[in-house]
């Protein structure tokens, strides 16, 4: 799970509660659980983003993990270890079914009994959407997702190349024309 900076504090045990014990977004609950690591949805509630964002157009898991990292504004993107079982349940549940598959990428698409099942639980989806709507509008000031998503893949990968060992000079000045050559590219921007 990814978090905005500004739920870094409130994840790792800071003390950024509201009275009702909400987090600053409101959507964050701290369920008395050891660390107070916060929860994006109560219980139940990805299963409705999930079948919602399957509704509205088939879609792959990593899809779907960007859909809803967009619809909250880049303040949460849900791991591959959530959503995947959650795919998996939706499955068994029959509320969702495995469109095609393209070697290991499986596109899912609702079913009647998805579609039916959003309907009869139309006013908790409404209310989860429109918590994810306020989150998105309260953090729209922030960096887009895919700049964030691209600074921590760059981050990554320079941690990952520095960690395997000394870089000769030839190495230190490749790395380095890249990112000058990006910190040129983004500032002509």
């Amino acid at each position: 799970m990814r978090l905005h900076p500004y739920f870094h504090a409130f994840a790792h045990g800071g003390d950024h509660r509201r009275p009702d014990g909400m987090g600053p977004y409101g959507l964050f609950r701290r369920h008395g659980r050891p660390g107070g690591r916060p929860r994006m949805f109560e219980q139940g509630d990805l299963r409705f983003v999930v079948l919602k964002l399957i509704s509205e157009k088939p879609s792959h898991g990593y899809e779907i993990i960007k859909a809803i990292e967009e619809r909250l504004g880049g303040a949460y993107a849900p791991s591959p270890g959530v959503i995947y079982p959650t795919l998996t349940l939706l499955e068994e549940m029959g509320a969702i079914r495995v469109q095609e598959t393209d070697g290991p990428r499986k596109l899912y698409a609702i079913t009647p009994e998805g579609e039916e099942s959003l309907r009869q639980n139309q006013a908790t989806v409404e209310a989860i959407f429109g918590r994810m709507a306020d989150v998105n509008a309260r953090h729209g000031g922030g960096p887009a997702p895919q700049i964030v998503r691209a600074m921590e893949n760059l981050r990554t990968a320079l941690g990952l190349r520095l960690s395997r060992g000394p870089l000769s000079a030839e190495q230190s000045a490749e790395i380095a024309n890249a990112l000058d050559a990006a910190a040129k590219a983004v500032e002509a921007t």
